[in-house]
């Protein structure tokens, strides 16, 4: 009820007038994701500064680890999550936002957190495209396998386009920063600094503006936080484990566990928006969010362990050569005496 009917009302009786809904949300998401695809490109411009071409090629010609990558791709973490969706007894449509997740590429956010775990950017950004070009073919099989349990996959909409967008918001970028590094090495260096600290940065904006623009999506059941809790920690994990069985070294274990564990959310987040009603939305649509910030804790955990690890290496260097020189100086007294 009001006493003045607006003027953007479309149905009015007296003083009783009805607003259309705002598409703030709508206009604003819009917005944001054009601005974080630009930075993103700009990011993996700088990450591409960090690849050797004759090493890319390499990881190609003899794709060992891109093939153990594809095994925890589209073998450990769609079983994974069909199990977790099966011990939590979840409803239907949670247990198949929990296997498109399990189902997805890697993220490029993976490439990001490698370059600070200083793991193998090579093979991390190679792993990454594969996975989004084998993603067109293995996520309709996957989801066809895992989901016949609840529904018909003929029902969930796959967006081929945005699997598209990503893996040229990932080849292009990479491809210039290559260029710039074999053309212009220092100044590759600076863009690296400068791109790097820019990626991590984004990292958490993304997370972040999920949160707020989806507020209204966070009362859901306590298993799905537990799921998207664990369910990170699990991939990292089994990444890890499956790359050091196979004997890789530990930078390329690091490289194949956050390649494992780090799903791209986004895609997840249309593929749900564009398969199923807002009613089944509201029990479901924060699984993506929930995954995305709890995949980010554990690479913001990796990051700090691995800052630490370093500092203490060095300190203990650094001790090792005052112990030494102390050594060297004693001796030099002695034989002056």
């Amino acid at each position: 009820l009001c006493l003045v009917c607006l003027s953007n009302a479309t149905v009015c009786s007296g003083t009783d007038c009805l607003v259309p809904p705002s598409n703030f949300n709508d206009i604003l998401s819009l917005v944001l994701s054009i601005v974080l695809t630009t930075m993103l490109a700009m990011v993996m411009f700088a990450m591409g500064c960090t690849v050797d071409a004759k090493k890319l090629w390499g990881h190609i010609k003899r794709p060992w680890g891109i093939f153990i990558g594809f095994l925890c791709q589209f073998g450990i973490m769609p079983f994974t999550a069909f199990a977790l969706s099966l011990a939590f007894n979840v409803l239907p449509v949670q247990a198949i936002v929990i296997i498109i997740m399990g189902c997805c590429p890697g993220g490029s956010s993976s490439n990001i957190i490698c370059f600070w775990l200083d793991g193998d950017m090579d093979l991390s950004i190679s792993m990454t495209a594969c996975s989004s070009i084998l993603a067109l073919g293995m996520m309709p099989l996957c989801l066809l396998i895992y989901t016949s349990l609840w529904t018909s996959a003929d029902t969930i909409q796959i967006p081929y386009d945005s699997i598209g967008i990503t893996l040229v918001s990932i080849l292009i970028p990479v491809a210039l920063g290559m260029y710039l590094k074999h053309k212009k090495p220092l100044l590759a260096k600076k863009v690296l600094k400068v791109g790097s600290i820019v990626g991590f940065a984004l990292i958490i904006i993304i997370a972040v503006v999920g949160g707020v623009l989806y507020q209204s999506s966070w009362t859901i059941a306590p298993s799905l936080w537990i799921i998207g809790t664990i369910y990170p920690f699990i991939g990292f994990g089994l990444g890890f484990g499956l790359a050091r069985f196979v004997g890789q070294p530990w930078y390329r274990c690091r490289t194949i566990a956050l390649e494992t564990g780090f799903q791209n959310a986004q895609l997840c987040s249309t593929i749900v928006q564009l398969s199923f009603s807002p009613a089944e939305l509201e029990v479901m649509f924060a699984f993506p969010l929930i995954y995305s910030i709890f995949q980010l804790v554990v690479a913001l955990m990796s990051v700090g362990g691995e800052s630490l690890t370093c500092r203490h290496t060095n300190s203990q260097g650094w001790a090792f050569q005052q112990i030494s020189l102390f050594q060297v100086i004693i001796k030099t007294r002695l034989s002056l005496i």
